[in-house]
């Protein structure tokens, strides 16, 4: 049994499709407050089907910030989203933060390093270089700490490395005190079964595609641009590979499932490894309405 206070900010996090924002309207609707968007690839405008932003339903039962507002051709930082959801926390409305990017929740509660932004210049250096180039420059400290996995960590990591002269450990190590303690939040993980995410998973893809997903590709086909931070939502350089004719739309949507189930392998990982203190909630198999008890006190 997982206890909501009415005025403490509320963080849900979990791997894709696992019904965070589910739970978040069901919050809202039964104590209010203004859902936030705690993904990286929703605060983006354009794929609003693809990377499962809220749709009108959603907006009209509760006030939704960060979402869609970022230009599709912008870069965007952990950073910049922080200092863009700290007004939040101390607005009218209590904040219900919402979203599958570990690295935001964990900078909001363990604070972020004040890293100055990459220069376009090495960034573009670094997009010229393989994954295997880019974990060779990196000591030890810091590739223990990040998803070697993940080319856009990596990248980041080699760009602090290339522009600042240090590495992404030691500026960690001198990290200011978090925004948000995270005893002052109610901290949600969702957890639930590996084959009914998958099936889940598998699902609302094909929801996506009935909604419309096939049309958003065609109409971002003209600027697509692979670089861009937008273009990594998953699904997206599937379908795109499907209009150009590289792919069938089985093998397009075949890929999009299998990258959408390792990306949520992944977002399993770093919960496990870094939400130790928070609250799980398996919402495959337990109510909301008796899963959750609102409480009038914090």
């Amino acid at each position: 049994m997982i206890e909501i206070a009415p005025h403490k900010p509320v963080l849900i996090a979990g791997p894709t499709a696992s019904g965070k924002s589910a739970l978040a309207l069901h919050i809202a609707a039964t104590q209010g407050g203004v859902i936030v968007n705690a993904d990286a690839l929703q605060v983006f405008d354009g794929w609003r089907i693809l990377t499962a932003r809220p749709d009108d339903a959603d907006l009209a039962q509760a006030p939704h910030a960060l979402y869609g507002h970022i230009p599709r051709d912008a870069p965007y930082s952990t950073g910049q989203w922080l200092r863009e959801v700290t007004p939040y926390l101390s607005g009218n409305l209590r904040p219900i933060i919402v979203g599958g990017t570990g690295l935001n929740f964990h900078a909001l509660t363990q604070g972020l390093a004040d890293i100055p932004a990459t220069d376009p210049a090495v960034r573009a250096q670094g997009d010229l270089l393989s994954l295997h180039d880019l974990l060779g420059a990196l000591d030890p400290e810091t590739t223990a700490r990040i998803d070697i996995n993940n080319r856009m960590r990596v990248q980041r990591a080699w760009e602090v490395l290339t522009q600042t002269g240090r590495s992404l450990a030691s500026w960690q190590d001198h990290t200011p005190p978090p925004t948000l303690p995270p005893e002052d939040a109610v901290k949600i993980t969702l957890d639930v079964p590996v084959d009914w995410l998958n099936a889940r998973i598998a699902q609302r893809f094909d929801i996506m595609l009935a909604l419309g997903a096939m049309d958003e590709a065609r109409a971002m086909l003209p600027q697509w641009d692979p670089s861009h931070q937008s273009s990594k939502a998953i699904g997206a350089p599937e379908l795109i590979s499907h209009l150009q004719g590289q792919t069938t739309l089985a093998e397009a949507r075949s890929k999009a499932i299998i990258a959408s189930r390792q990306y949520a392998k992944r977002q399993r990982t770093w919960f496990r490894s870094k939400h130790k203190g928070w609250q799980t909630f398996d919402i495959s198999s337990t109510s909301l309405s008796t899963g959750l008890t609102f409480i009038d006190e914090v």
